[in-house]
């Protein structure tokens, strides 16, 4: 009898430690679809904002108009809040031209805000070109404008937030990533696909 009750144990112990490594292997199902997609760097995408709406405070366009988001609504934007003197903005910025290259158009825009001063908004706005991203319309939102920065939520510098063409937020990713890498194009294309 003992040594059934052994056996029993044993076959027990070895049914949960193969369950536990099948539930490992597994993981978590994500609650939003999209999120099977971020991959790489872009696992670091935060989508517990997902639905929410986008600020409707103004940043200012490089002639001094004020603009809202809602003039992209109708197309996915990634939103990208940086600065001149944020060493992690600057080192993400060509990734960010590349992307906007290589998926800008009817569907898809790369939106970045300088939060620089109103005093460095010449320097800002050709800083944007020397760092590869010419092809980003330039936008600000000094710190005496901070609001539409407050609106959304943002903690620190960079950060980047994708909304859908509904204007309502897809994710976010605080920090600098990889912009034209394979796992962030495919994210992006997987958005459009979505969308479309």
């Amino acid at each position: 009898m003992t040594r059934l009750a052994f056996i029993g144990l044993f076959l027990v112990a070895l049914a949960a430690i193969v369950y536990v490594l099948i539930s490992a292997a597994g993981g978590k199902a994500p609650s939003n679809p999209l999120e099977r997609h971020a991959r790489g760097e872009m696992a670091k995408l935060d989508f517990t904002s997902a639905g929410e709406a986008a600020p409707a405070a103004s940043m200012f366009a490089a002639d001094g108009t004020p603009v809202t988001l809602d003039a992209w609504k109708g197309k996915t934007v990634l939103v990208n809040y940086w600065a001149t003197w944020c060493a992690p903005c600057e080192r993400e910025m060509p990734s960010l031209g590349a992307l906007q290259k290589a998926r800008g158009g009817d569907g898809f825009e790369v939106v970045a805000i300088s939060v620089d001063g109103m005093d460095d908004k010449a320097y800002a706005a050709r800083r944007l070109g020397e760092l590869g991203a010419a092809n980003i319309t330039f936008h600000i939102a000094p710190p005496e404008n901070y609001e539409i920065v407050y609106e959304a939520g943002v903690k620190g510098f960079p950060t980047s937030i994708l909304y859908g063409p509904d204007g309502r937020e897809i994710a976010r990713l605080a920090g600098d990533a990889d912009w034209a890498s394979i796992e962030a194009i495919g994210f992006i294309d997987a958005l459009l696909a979505k969308a479309g």
